[in-house]
């Protein structure tokens, strides 16, 4: 009992809650209004902030699990993922930025568990963090979208937009070349 209790504690109770909300942004973006964008906004944002607290948690107590280490990147995946696709459908970002971005998050996950299974690590660098940074920086304004306490929110979301672009390209190039030794032989 007391495995199944861990098993569920503190910081996988986040990383779950993140995978929970992914459903509710998608049907709050499928009403793109300022309220129903603006709330879905605040739970990426909510969201977002658990991927920084559940490994924090997840260290400082000595809960790291399995299912932390399994989950903790699928959710934070279908998090970006889904509310890049969500963005695209009514136009607030262009549809091929999406795919290269999800694309390479897709590529990422795949090396890795190529490299897991080989039982190699390849730790994310500055640049991942970096990435993920602008990725973040750029969802929230653009799912508010609309112009809110008088900025154009739009275009501080394309700013940061340009800049996820480019880290995200560089990060998974940056990747696939760290990780060429690991998967010689």
């Amino acid at each position: 009992m007391q495995k199944f209790q861990n098993l569920f504690s503190g910081p996988n109770q986040l990383t779950l809650f993140r995978i929970a909300a992914v459903p509710i942004i998608v049907i709050l973006m499928l009403f793109p209004n300022r309220i129903c964008t603006f709330i879905a906004a605040l739970l990426f944002s909510a969201a977002a902030i658990t991927d920084y607290l559940d490994g924090f948690l997840a260290r400082k107590r000595g809960q790291v699990t399995t299912l932390g280490k399994v989950m903790d990147p699928v959710a934070d995946k279908l998090l970006v993922s889904s509310a890049f696709i969500m963005l695209v459908s009514p136009g607030w970002v262009p549809a091929w930025m999406a795919c290269i971005i999800i694309g390479r998050e897709l590529a990422v996950t795949g090396l890795r568990n190529i490299i897991a299974e080989k039982g190699e690590d390849l730790s994310a660098s500055n640049l991942g963090k970096y990435k993920t940074g602008f990725q973040i920086a750029a969802i929230i304004p653009l799912m508010i979208h609309f112009r809110f306490l008088g900025l154009d929110v739009q275009v501080i979301g394309n700013l940061f937009l340009w800049g996820a672009l480019v880290f995200t390209i560089w990060s998974g190039a940056d990747y696939f070349i760290r990780s060429r030794s690991l998967l010689q032989g």
